[in-house]
């Protein structure tokens, strides 16, 4: 009788393992989305920040000429 009732409640478990690994596939779905999500945006910006170097670069590079030419 103690082995019937220990495979019930062995069943039961495995039946709670199995509910929290589905949870835990739909969460990685979930995140891997949202890290797609984030690349995609990423993506997006990679060429904005090379420009706001280039503009930044060029403004500073305007500046001290300036400032080195404006002292003199």
């Amino acid at each position: 009788m103690s082995t019937e009732r220990e495979l019930a409640e062995h069943g039961i478990e495995i039946k709670h393992i199995q509910n929290d690994v589905d949870t835990i596939m739909k969460d990685m779905d979930e995140l891997k989305d949202r890290l797609d999500k984030i690349e995609q945006s990423l993506s997006k910006i990679e060429g904005g920040w090379k420009v706001f170097i280039l503009i930044a670069s060029a403004g500073s590079f305007l500046a001290s000429w300036l400032f080195n030419h404006w002292l003199k």
